[in-house]
């Protein structure tokens, strides 16, 4: 199919890099032409392993294109990806300028069939929105308007893509239906046709429940440090519970990115706004905002809660392993309050320093973990990246002015940090002293 995806972000370049690594012909439109310079020249603008590379190969092979202007791509597709941002309002409303601009443009362009596929994540009945101002634009009303939300993990979205566990294809149209179960068979069988309104829904319904299931685990490991639990073992044994599973079962600082803590607001907002009181879901995202300052608390009880002149190493700021996106990553919040409280903080990503830089003031990033802990008084660890997970503590204690570790992921067995001698207190699970 010939395909234009509007808008370069996570979701518009992982979904055109992929569609057109299934045989179809894609061009990216993005407004932003520094952007589109880098990606014609096979430069990707986000780090997610494996993107690069396959960016590059379909362009050499003539399959995925970049432009600045939509209208040197509109006529020749069949199909329309709307991509842009859906970013939160301080009430947490998502805002639609980007949604309803493309829906401009395109009733400006439009005159003939086309299928238009909203991507981006929008409040239920966005939909409908696109289609009013298309037709309030343009005297051409042969088209069909599609919900076809994304469910891709940032750190694993190219994999998440080529084998999708589902497409949701929210349209009235069976001729639009067909198109887009053709487009997604080569990626997935599991395919759900439903309306506009219920797509739209779902993605919000899978996200606010995936974050339930964090701060619940979190809820969890609070009592379990109450009254001498394990967590870790708490969540293994209700893993196995085919009801519940493994996933999202990992305690920790909470849930960030540019998904959940926006979606969930959209959630309240969306509720609220058909009047009903969504309880649930305001309730976790209180827990999830009071879980990440848990780490402080706990690193201000290891020295009599004076931090005052203490050296602090920070390792991992990305809000997730395997990518640089600081949106809501708890290190936004974290370090900011441990210089406030006196701290000298030197913090170390492997991917993510000079994203962090543009977001927390005043942050001094180290290139190696090393430089990182050296006369530290304390390790935080706040990101579970693979690298961070074999760490060599009888090496640590020798470069480290204090043995204090506080672990925002439970990634070390208490046993095994009381044996190397280090002050150890994690999520959910006793604290060794």
């Amino acid at each position: 199919m010939n395909i234009c995806v509007i808008g370069t972000g996570y979701v518009g370049l992982v979904s055109g890099v992929c569609f057109s690594e299934k045989g179809n012909n894609v061009t990216c439109v993005d407004l932003d032409v520094e952007k589109i310079k880098k990606l014609k020249n096979g430069t990707a603008t986000i780090y997610e392993e494996g993107l690069e590379d396959l960016l590059k190969k379909n362009i050499s092979e003539g399959r995925l294109k970049f432009t600045s202007e939509l209208s040197e791509c509109f006529n020749q597709s069949d199909v329309i990806f709307i991509a842009v941002g859906t970013p939160p309002k301080e009430n947490g409303e998502a805002d639609l300028q980007y949604i309803k601009g493309v829906a401009v443009s395109i009733g400006q362009l439009i005159s003939s069939y086309k299928i238009i596929v909203t991507k981006s994540t929008v409040p239920v009945g966005t939909g409908s929105l696109i289609k009013q101002i298309i037709a309030e634009e343009s005297s051409f009303n042969n088209f069909d308007v599609v919900s076809n939300p994304e469910f891709l993990r940032e750190g694993s979205a190219i994999f998440d893509t080529m084998n999708m566990e589902r497409a949701i294809i929210g349209t009235e149209s069976s001729k639009a239906a067909e198109v887009l179960r053709d487009l997604h068979l080569p990626f997935t069988n599991n395919i759900v046709i439903t309306n506009r309104e219920t797509a739209e829904m779902i993605k919000y319904a899978s996200n606010a429940f995936l974050a339930t299931k964090i701060s619940f685990i979190n809820e969890i490991a609070n009592l379990c440090e109450l009254v001498g639990a394990d967590v870790t073992k708490v969540a293994e044994g209700m893993g196995y519970d085919k009801r519940i599973g493994h996933s999202f079962l990992q305690a920790g600082i909470g849930y960030g990115g540019s998904c959940f803590p926006k979606d969930t607001s959209a959630l309240v907002n969306i509720a609220e706004k058909a009047g009903y009181n969504f309880r649930i879901v305001k309730d976790v995202e209180k827990v999830n905002t009071d879980q990440r300052y848990k780490i402080i608390e706990k690193l201000q009880a290891a020295f009599d809660n004076d931090l005052s002149g203490k050296n602090v190493a920070v390792l991992g700021l990305a809000f997730k392993p395997n990518t640089d996106d600081m949106r809501d990553a708890p290190a936004v919040n974290i370090i900011p309050e441990l210089i406030k409280m006196g701290c000298q903080v030197k913090a170390y990503d492997p991917v993510a320093n000079e994203n962090a830089k543009m977001v927390i003031p005043h942050l001094h990033t180290v290139p190696t973990v090393l430089e990182a802990i050296d006369g530290a008084d304390a390790l935080l660890i706040l990101t579970d990246w693979q690298e961070f997970k074999k760490l060599d503590f009888h090496s640590i204690g020798k470069v480290m002015n204090k043995n204090v570790v506080i672990d925002g992921r439970n990634l070390y067995s208490p046993d095994d940090m009381k044996k190397a001698g280090f002050y150890y207190s994690s999520i959910g699970r006793k604290t060794i002293e």
